[in-house]
C-alpha cells in the first residue's frame, strides 16, 4: 500500500556522536528518545534509518549494513563529501567513519558506500541499475579492478583487493593505459586506507600520465589522490 517504509535498523556506541555524523551527511533528525533505550531516526528525503544504542558496542566490530538506491549516486556522494568536509575538515576515507569513492563492483551497479561512525555499512546504487547490463561488465584489467572493489569497498578487505589487483596487473601487463592508471589509483587508495606507503603507485599514476595523454580528468584524479594520500 502507498506510504509504507521501511526503516533500517543501525546500531551505535554513542547517539550523539552518530547524530553529529549523520547531519553531516545532509540528514535531519526526525525522532529522539533518550530514555529508557536511546534511539533516534534520521531522514533524508525518502530515505529514513533507525539508529539505536548499545552499551559496550564496538563499531569495529559491527555487522550492520544496508543497501540505499537512489537517482544519482554522483550527486548524492557529491553532497556527501561537501558536508564531511565541512563537519570534519577532511573528508575520511579510511578507519571508522569512512566515505569510499564511487566505484564498479563485480557483481553490482556502479556506487558507492559510506561506512557511519557505528561502522554500519549504507551501500548506495543508482535505482534500476544492474550489473546484467552487458554495458556495465567489463573484461580484462577493467574487470579485474572491478573485483577487487568487490573485497575493498563492498568487502572491506583492502588487502586481498591489492592482491588481486597485483595479480592482474601482471596477467593484463598490455592492457590499455587508462585501465593501469586506474588500477595504480585505487591500489594507492587502498594503501592509504590500510596504511600502507601509496607513493610507489602514485608515482607510476603519475609516468602513465606523463606518458599518454589521459585528459585533464585524469589529472584531476591523480591530484585528488595524492592530496589523500597526505591527510
Amino acid at each position: 500500500m502507498a506510504g509504507e517504509r521501511t526503516y533500517p535498523m543501525l546500531p551505535c556506541a554513542d547517539l550523539d556522536e552518530a547524530l553529529v555524523f549523520y547531519r553531516a551527511l545532509g540528514f535531519r533528525v526526525t525522532f529522539e528518545q533518550r530514555r529508557p533505550n536511546p534511539c533516534a531516526v534520521v531522514e533524508l528525503d525518502d530515505i529514513a534509518i533507525h539508529l539505536f544504542t548499545i552499551d559496550g558496542f564496538d563499531p569495529a566490530a559491527s555487522y550492520g549494513s544496508t543497501v540505499i538506491t537512489v537517482a544519482e549516486p554522483g550527486e548524492r556522494h557529491d553532497a556527501f563529501k561537501a558536508g564531511l568536509r565541512e563537519r570534519y575538515g577532511k573528508v575520511p576515507i579510511k578507519g571508522i567513519p569512512r566515505l569510499l569513492p564511487p566505484r564498479r563492483k563485480a557483481g553490482t551497479a556502479t556506487g558507492f558506500s559510506v561506512v557511519d561512525v557505528g561502522g554500519n555499512w549504507l551501500r548506495f546504487y543508482r535505482a534500476g541499475a544492474s550489473e546484467d547490463d552487458p554495458t556495465e561488465r567489463r573484461h580484462g584489467l577493467g574487470r579485474v579492478i572491478d573485483v577487487a572493489a568487490r573485497q575493498g569497498d563492498a568487502r572491506g578487505d583492502e588487502v586481498q583487493a591489492i592482491a588481486v589487483l597485483d595479480a592482474g596487473l601482471i596477467r593484463f601487463a598490455d592492457a590499455p593505459p587508462v585501465e593501469v592508471f586506474e588500477a595504480r589509483l585505487y591500489r594507492a587508495e587502498l594503501s592509504v586506507r590500510s596504511g600502507a606507503d601509496a607513493t610507489p603507485d602514485l608515482d607510476a599514476a603519475r609516468a602513465l600520465l606523463d606518458e599518454h595523454d589521459l585528459g585533464d580528468q585524469a589529472e584531476r584524479t591523480l591530484a585528488a589522490a595524492v592530496d589523500a594520500a597526505r591527510s
